[in-house]
């Protein structure tokens, strides 16, 4: 195998690695267990055990949670920030929130502490307009304030930058004479947008996960030369997209939600080829589970994610949203009897009870074992454990046999995923029955058909390697760089010219962006939308464009169209305001042959199982347990069923049928009472 392109995906538990051919379309898989806090170990742990040479590969994509656990965890670097005189509590005040909508109580911790916030003497208005000369001093004074304080990273944050951002400019240039590395990050060079609080948090996080992100990748990649890897480490961006490793660091805060982003583009590329283009997608993992809804084949990126509360990150991401729910999450009575499932982990260390690592306090997996659901032979000795563990901490509490205390578990589980889901359709307005379900991760397969069932979503897919999917969406990602400009203004006011030369611009400068980077490209396209409101509202409305140059009419028949189909209502009366320009570059790369993930040869011409086992659907049932990879190519099965394989296990429930199409998924058609 030489030639080979490598996807390689980092999460709270295991370590994902897919390597394809791209001429025969040969798969090599391994995963590994993730290893903290240095997660290069399992990377290059994960190659070991795939038994294929670095040298011959010749490009690898990474998907890494770096920057989304450094963040979450509030495990970031010391940094501080230079902002306009009176403005240093912006990144406290936020948008005036509580962290419990009925609640009067609530923890937040700003990214910079208030101490390492400094002022000086600054000001431009909304328009760009100088009103208060930049105090060159006070900048010199403030990056030494830092300095002795010992601040890594440091942000400048002016008002009202996305207009003029000459002010932001000059200070950097004085902080660079003075800051002895190179982690400096101007607020408008992220974010050219309105709304101080969200640029500022944006920046903040970006500085403050800099020096993180760009110490870790530079240990993966020289770990990687010293193993025979010739070519640039790519690492996948937030937006679906992918940049080079020596690049990645400048704009660090775009690899948040890295890994969920390259599954949902495995998503795409999977729904393409099996003909369905919309998808809710679901991936639990071991921690967490992610969802997300892709409508006609398209990635769902947002500008508008909030990472956790008070964490607004407003760079071009996938809007994927997180739930606590994966299969090492504890369960647990608590002091009111009321069952809880996470969102707190087990994780992989010391993981579920029936891993027999040290853990103790029961998961989800336990539960799906406990059920018949995972296969005994597997755990050995550990079994009774996680029995007794459940009988212990569940069952006898609430009153229940062990099976119903380990199906209550499963089912608290499906209702927190269930919900998140719904939210995310019912966002986008939205009805889940006009979709199929995407079933991967882990454990995501254990309980597709019943989230199935709770959505009233007709049909579940799930794709050939499900355990492995976000290491596949590393493979197939293309290159992709997002811009946004702020105009803020009032649609028949605005300047017509002056949009068709910023989104010009914006193209301009993406594909040169993409020509820099070292991947064969089969052609490069580009994507226009805007952000638009009726004046005097806050929320915003994306609409698509069809090219650069659209026309005010255009403009105005377009919004008026999107906020119709969002609340089908209409308001004649109200001037539009055109908020923000976007524009998205998407080097394509060459299409993928899906059709070896699971590998031919091993097919049968008739469904065997391998055995059958009793397993828990309210009473218990015989039910038998086929391989994935001895499937025939042309599956015609009915429930109940367990099909396993090497990264996951997927439960038909009674009355569902499943069939499977040329690219070996499996296409689940649920049974709705």
């Amino acid at each position: 195998m030489a030639g080979l392109v490598a996807g390689v995906d980092v999460g709270g538990t295991f370590t994902d690695l897919m390597i394809l051919d791209p001429a025969s379309g040969a798969v090599r898989m391994a995963k590994v267990p993730t290893t903290l806090p240095n997660q290069a170990g399992g990377v290059l742990a994960a190659f070991e055990a795939a038994g294929v040479s670095l040298s011959d590969i010749d490009i690898i994509v990474h998907g890494t949670t770096t920057t989304t656990n450094a963040v979450l965890e509030r495990r970031l670097s010391k940094t501080g920030l230079i902002t306009t005189q009176g403005f240093r509590d912006v990144l406290e005040l936020g948008r005036r929130t509580r962290p419990q909508a009925y609640g009067m109580t609530g923890q937040f911790r700003p990214v910079i502490p208030r101490d390492l916030r400094l002022e000086v003497p600054e000001r431009m208005d909304a328009a760009g307009r100088v009103v208060t000369k930049l105090d060159e001093s006070a900048v010199r004074s403030a990056v030494q304030i830092l300095l002795d304080a010992g601040c890594e990273s440091l942000v400048i944050h002016f008002l009202h930058a996305y207009a003029n951002p000459a002010h932001e400019l000059r200070a950097a240039e004085i902080a660079a004479d003075l800051w002895p590395n190179p982690y400096i990050t101007t607020g408008h060079a992220l974010l050219s947008e309105s709304r101080e609080y969200e640029r500022g948090v944006t920046a903040a996080v970006n500085a403050s996960v800099q020096p993180l992100l760009e110490r870790y990748i530079a240990r993966l990649a020289s770990d990687l030369r010293k193993r025979g890897y010739r070519n640039t480490l790519l690492v996948m961006n937030g937006n679906g997209g992918m940049v080079a490793a020596e690049n990645v660091a400048k704009e660090a805060v775009k690899t948040v939600m890295s890994g969920p982003a390259s599954g949902v583009m495995a998503a795409i590329a999977t729904g393409r080829r099996a003909g369905m283009p919309n998808l809710l997608t679901y991936d639990m993992g071991g921690t967490s589970t992610d969802v997300a809804m892709i409508r006609n084949g398209r990635a769902p990126v947002s500008s508008e994610i909030e990472v956790e509360y008070a964490m607004p990150i407003h760079v071009p991401m996938v809007d994927v949203r997180t739930v606590g729910a994966g299969g090492g999450s504890i369960a647990r009575v608590d002091a009111g009897g009321m069952l809880r499932v996470g969102p707190e982990s087990a994780g992989s260390v010391p993981g579920p009870v029936c891993y027999g690592r040290g853990g103790l306090l029961v998961t989800i997996s336990d539960a799906n074992l406990l059920l018949g659901r995972l296969p005994a032979s597997r755990f050995g000795t550990t079994v009774e454990a996680a029995r007794q563990a459940m009988a212990a901490q569940i069952a006898r509490p609430l009153g229940l046999s062990v099976e119903e205390a380990a199906e209550a578990v499963i089912r608290i589980a499906n209702t927190h995923m269930a919900g998140a889901i719904r939210m995310v359709s019912i966002s986008m307005g939205a009805d889940p029955r006009d979709f199929a379900l995407f079933a991967f991760g882990g454990a995501g397969p254990l309980h597709a058909v019943a989230l199935a069932r709770e959505l009233a979503v007709p049909r579940v897919l799930v794709p050939a390697r499900p355990g492995i999917t976000n290491a596949l969406g590393c493979v197939l990602a293309d290159l992709r760089h997002d811009f946004v400009r702020t105009l803020n203004s009032p649609l028949d006011q605005t300047d017509i010219t002056a949009v068709h030369a910023i989104l010009a611009g914006q193209d301009a400068r993406g594909r040169a962006l993409i020509a820099a980077e070292p991947v064969a490209l089969t052609g490069i396209e580009t994507e226009y939308s805007a952000d638009m409101q009726f004046i005097g509202q806050t929320h915003l409305l994306r609409i698509s464009l069809t090219g650069a140059t659209p026309s005010r009419e255009a403009l105005q028949s377009r919004f008026e169209a999107a906020y119709f189909a969002r609340f089908q209502v209409e308001l004649p009366s109200i001037r539009a305001n055109l908020m923000n320009l976007n524009c998205s570059v998407i080097g394509r790369r060459p299409a993928t042959d899906l059709g070896r993930l699971i590998e031919p040869s091993g097919r049968t011409d008739t469904p065997v199982a391998r055995e059958t086992r009793p397993v828990w659907f309210g009473q218990w049932l015989d039910t038998r347990v086929y391989w994935r990879d001895t499937l025939p190519a042309r599956l015609s099965l009915g429930g109940p069923a367990i099909i396993e394989q090497m990264d996951t296990t997927t439960l038909i429930e009674p009355g569902c049928h499943v069939v499977s199409d040329p690219d070996g998924n499996l296409i689940i058609e649920v049974h709705h009472a």
